[in-house]
């Protein structure tokens, strides 16, 4: 049995294509045959999906191209994004038109991922843009807080109702576990971090199922795109764990991403956060010099070779 949280019901009542196909529909639905797909809370789908796949062996040759994404786990939601949208549920009431996922599931994924794709020269695929979809309390829509685990010896754990709850439970109900990052050198140049900020922790927040940090800044040692007052600002997380962690009334040195676009600064898988101390101030700004010196180095051999061509 699966229960759905009051607030994200999303009209979404028969999810018995979990179990069992009735009769009267089993032509409309068939079995998920994507492998990056058959471990999400569904197992029946329909064809052709949201990106035209007319079958899902088309399907497959599509998604296979996020493997290397998502093997960056810039995302925990990416895997549902994706899934939702090259394998949609199959339900009895959703046979004509198959579920998309909500618009701030793609939000998500987007913004913890196009930061890692904008490394590699990539941005994020126009096919998958957040704005056509359906926001979650204005239509239907499929999210992983939409699916909790329901009571009894037959239930399964799927997705927690409440993705920011004290336990910041993931998908396979463990508690959160925040991947701690060596602050150094090698971990300085490696990320290529977009901001560095020294800022005093104000609040955490959570809205419609987005995690954010309020913080006061009160140093700006790296900037890029994004404008960084010396006020107050929001640093988002991408996924419902607060990682990196932060405390309320702590000041700490805290780097990150940004999402150009949104004009958003980011807090994802790599970023920094760690209690202030004066000498990190100082080691960042010897760290950034090292990094401008090697792209420097980088341009100028890169013009060398064009030359010698």
């Amino acid at each position: 049995m699966i229960m759905f949280s009051h607030e994200l019901f999303v009209s979404f009542l028969a999810v018995t294509c979990l179990f069992r196909v009735p009769r009267a529909s089993s032509a409309a639905c068939e079995p998920v045959r994507i492998p990056l797909c058959k471990s999400m809370p569904w197992n029946m789908t329909k064809m052709p999906n949201h990106l035209h796949h007319s079958t899902q062996a088309n399907a497959v040759l599509a998604i296979e191209q996020f493997e290397g994404l998502l093997g960056t786990q810039c995302s925990t939601d990416l895997l549902f994004f994706l899934c939702a949208m090259y394998a949609p549920i199959c339900t009895i009431d959703f046979q004509h038109d198959p579920i998309k996922p909500c618009k701030s599931v793609c939000e998500r994924a987007k913004c913890g991922c196009e930061p890692v794709m904008k490394r590699y020269n990539h941005t994020w695929p126009e096919s998958l843009a957040c704005e056509d979809l359906p926001v979650y309390d204005r239509g239907v829509c499929i999210s992983p807080e939409a699916i909790v685990k329901a009571e009894g010896p037959e239930s399964t754990p799927d997705f927690p109702s409440d993705s920011h709850n004290v336990n910041c439970k993931g998908a396979n109900n463990d508690r959160c576990k925040c991947k701690s990052v060596k602050l150094g050198l090698k971990t300085y140049l490696k990320n290529n971090y977009n901001y560095v900020i020294r800022a005093r922790v104000k609040e955490i927040k959570s809205r419609n199922h987005d995690l954010s940090a309020i913080v006061e800044v009160k140093e700006i040692l790296k900037s890029s795109f994004v404008n960084i007052p010396r006020d107050t600002v929001t640093l988002h997380y991408n996924s419902g764990c607060p990682c990196p962690p932060l405390t309320a009334n702590d000041e700490y040195i805290i780097m990150g991403y940004e999402n150009e676009e949104r004009s958003r600064l980011l807090l994802i898988e790599g970023s920094i956060a760690q209690k202030w101390k004066d000498r990190m101030g100082r080691k960042v700004r010897r760290w950034d010099q090292v990094l401008r010196d090697q792209s420097r180095g980088n341009s100028g051999r890169s013009n060398m070779q064009r030359s010698r061509h």
